[in-house]
């Protein structure tokens, strides 16, 4: 009876944890216009995949977007245009950051109109 007992308390317990966890996972394309190479696909999604909360990561420089997953207790949306603005790239309606665009590789510049000035 105790055997019974403890393994039902178990299951919901993993059924309830499982089920936390895929409420979590949040996801989102968000749109880079200045993302048109390999070499931009490859330096985001090396730098986002290392950051905290971010579970996949998928940048197509063909359709200027980028889409995220992530887990909403350890990140969210806002944070992860910052870093792609902090990584030089624009994103959404968070421009990239001029000093960052500036250290871009020149093949990576592909600005038609310029950064605005802090």
């Amino acid at each position: 009876m105790n055997t019974v007992i403890l393994s039902l308390i178990m299951i919901t317990g993993f059924t309830v944890s499982s089920y936390a966890q895929q409420k979590a996972i949040q996801k989102a394309v968000i749109k880079t216009p200045n993302v048109q190479c390999e070499v931009c696909k490859t330096r985001i999604e090396n730098h986002l995949a290392h950051e905290d909360g971010i579970s996949s990561v998928k940048a197509d420089y063909r359709k200027h977007i980028v889409t995220v997953t992530w887990y909403s207790d350890r990140t969210n949306i806002e944070n992860i245009k910052t870093e792609l603005a902090n990584l030089g790239y624009d994103a959404d309606d968070v421009t990239a950051d001029p000093d960052a665009y500036k250290r871009l590789p020149i093949t990576c510049q592909h600005r038609t109109q310029p950064i605005p000035k802090k």
